[in-house]
């Protein structure tokens, strides 16, 4: 383990943004459809909600509003815990493990998941989150309890849920501080450019036009937007602001993993999310303006 002084300010942030998205490709996969329609959830909102909340147990509907955080509540009620009456969270979480096996042996090929690249990835990655905190992080905890899979691909991909939940934890109390609610906080992440897009945030959180106007006219009362629904300079600072804090609470795992090892883990990352982005994992409008 390094010391603190030893790790670039924001390597942690640069690893996790190239090791999240390879843990999201399962959730716009047609392999996940399949197999949550197996356990007989078809919605697709209901097959995230079981997906991300099951290692929580069969919670209800606050506990996925809370930890989830972006999503509208009524959205999350519709679906839990009606979902659990159809299946079980152990049904899903090896539901969950199953389809991200066949979507990234789809994705990477055969040659890449058993490479020694993504067993160095793993390890690292694991090696990591052996860092991270259960404190004020319920979807990390959660996560954590979970058994590592055998498959070197399989087990970077569960590191990355791991590290990715942590540092969305630690993301939520940034949130709370600088006094942004779920909504909220989407606007400003979609006006940086950053974030979900408009199209992606309508098709997936359960949020009105009504409801995206209020929240705008919210952030413009603070300063945060002017009438263009673009960033002021306020609303600019707040993001960096917001990122700076979420790296103050996600440093733990890069730390331990020392300076060295997040410089080689984002140089593996990068190629494999590199490599699933090019074959198509996401949706070309999802991100961005």
């Amino acid at each position: 383990m390094t010391t603190s002084s030893a790790l670039p300010e924001q390597a942690g942030r640069t690893c996790h943004h190239v090791i999240n998205p390879f843990h999201s490709t399962h959730y716009f996969a047609p392999e996940l459809a399949e197999e949550m329609a197996k356990a007989g959830i078809e919605n697709r909102s209901a097959a995230y909600f079981a997906c991300r909340g099951a290692a929580m147990g069969a919670v209800g509907p606050g506990t996925i509003t809370a930890t989830f955080y972006n999503f509208k509540h009524e959205l999350v009620a519709r679906h839990v815990p009606q979902v659990w009456t159809q299946t079980t969270p152990q049904a899903v979480l090896d539901a969950r493990l199953r389809a991200a096996d066949a979507t990234l042996r789809r994705l990477l090929g055969p040659e890449a998941v058993a490479s020694p690249e993504m067993a160095e990835a793993a390890e690292l990655a694991l090696r990591a989150a052996e860092g991270c905190s259960r404190r004020a992080r319920p979807l990390y905890a959660a996560h954590a309890d979970l058994p590592v899979p055998d498959a070197p691909h399989l087990a970077y991909w569960h590191a990355a849920t791991l590290l990715r939940e942590h540092r969305g934890d630690g993301h939520l109390s940034a949130l709370l501080d600088a006094g942004l609610d779920g909504l909220e906080a989407l606007v400003t992440h979609t006006a940086s450019g950053r974030g979900m897009s408009y199209q992606g945030v309508m098709a997936t959180r359960g949020w009105s036009e009504e409801d995206w106007s209020a929240a705008q006219e919210r952030l413009r009362d603070r300063g945060l937007l002017d009438a263009e629904g673009e960033l002021t300079e306020a609303g600019v600072q707040l993001r960096k602001d917001l990122e700076r804090a979420t790296d103050r609470l996600d440093r733990a795992p890069y730390e331990h993993l020392g300076a060295a090892g997040v410089a080689r883990l984002t140089e593996l990352a990068t190629g494999f999310t590199t490599a699933v982005m090019e074959a198509g994992a996401f949706p070309a409008t999802l991100f961005g303006k």
